[in-house]
């Protein structure tokens, strides 16, 4: 099993895309630290004049000089003060990338869960099929014999009736392991991979997992480790930088670009122009049409939302846990029953 579940952990492909958000989230982490860097733009224009009429204040043809201008410039802009929303939207960046390790924890588990039903359950199932194919290998001898017993006149035809029954009841749930064998077949290769032989998987497989001594701990586990809880109280700090985020958008911002330019045959007065610009932008959005403001509200209500999901998280998280404790030890009772009962019936049959 161990292996099986080290195949599922490697090739999963849901795991697999579930691990690509890691990428994603650093690139959405450099693009956030990106902004406080500067942006620098080379650009160069050639154009090409061709006047076919010119004419001067008298109504008379001017002489025409067409040019050629050939321009070259290069624009370096920083940004110096937007509001914080930079530094809030790199806080954001730096969450998501916890978010999306908690993400994947979260498919981890599910999918190593689903690999252990589906080892076990292939299991099952082929024991199962075993076993109705062996009733039926019985109850066909048993109609056989039924058979030559009425001929002797030993049993009735009713006799006989409830044996062929039998027998055709042992062959449509024969055909219903079939079908789940099948199924529990396609379920393991799903999830874990390809199969080749399933009578090769060991039954017999053990995992060592630690399992917490009482309830308590259960909780104290499940408070510190639960990705779904990690997940809703990430998602809650997000929502709070998405607020601050909004409300940057309605503070001043103020820029400082500068700007080299060279531009050859500029006229026909004029051959070279070298030109510097140093210009400082100060901007703030006085109206915008209450956009900024219902971005803002936006924002706050989503937090609202994320604070209810959060609450909602961690009172599910204790009733899940209580749960599935109850069911854990309700299980292992079970088992020590059923283990009860067939070293009995071992015995008996000494």
């Amino acid at each position: 099993m161990s292996e099986a579940l080290l195949e599922a952990y490697k090739n999963n492909p849901v795991l697999n895309a579930e691990r690509e958000n890691i990428n994603i989230s650093q690139e959405n982490l450099n693009i956030s630290k990106s902004e406080f860097l500067p942006t620098i733009t080379i650009t160069g224009t050639k154009s090409r004049e061709d006047t076919t009429k010119l004419t001067n204040q008298s109504g008379g043809d001017a002489t025409i000089t067409d040019v050629d201008p050939l321009t070259k410039s290069i624009l370096i802009e920083q940004t110096l003060y937007d509001g914080k929303g930079r530094s809030a939207d790199l806080e954001k960046s730096k969450i998501g990338m916890d978010l999306a390790k908690a993400k994947i924890l979260k498919v981890e588990q599910e999918i190593l869960y689903k690999a252990v039903e589906a080892y076990t359950g292939l299991i099952f199932t082929n024991k199962r099929l075993k076993i109705n194919q062996s009733n039926i290998s019985l109850l066909d001898r048993q109609v056989d014999t039924d058979q030559a017993r009425l001929e002797r006149g030993q049993i009735t035809i009713s006799d006989l009736a409830q044996s062929e029954s039998s027998l055709a009841g042992a062959k449509a749930k024969f055909i219903e392991a079939k079908n789940d064998t099948m199924t529990s077949r396609l379920v393991y290769e799903n999830v874990i991979g390809p199969i080749i032989n399933s009578d090769d998987l060991n039954e017999n497989s053990k995992l060592n997992i630690e399992i917490p001594k009482n309830l308590n701990e259960a909780n104290d586990i499940s408070k510190k480790r639960n990705p779904k809880l990690i997940i809703a109280k990430l998602e809650y700090l997000q929502s709070e930088k998405d607020i601050r985020i909004a409300e940057s958008d309605m503070l001043p911002s103020a820029s400082l670009s500068f700007e080299a330019s060279q531009t050859e045959n500029l006229s026909s007065t004029y051959n070279e122009r070298d030109k510097k610009i140093l210009k400082a932008t100060v901007k703030w959005p006085f109206y915008t049409g209450g956009k900024n403001k219902a971005e803002v509200n936006k924002s706050r209500n989503i937090k609202y939302q994320k604070k209810l999901l959060l609450d909602n998280v961690i009172n599910t998280n204790n009733t899940d846990v209580a749960s599935a404790w109850s069911n854990f030890q309700s299980s292992k009772s079970l088992l020590d029953s059923v283990k009860y009962q067939v070293k009995a019936a071992e015995i008996a049959n000494e």
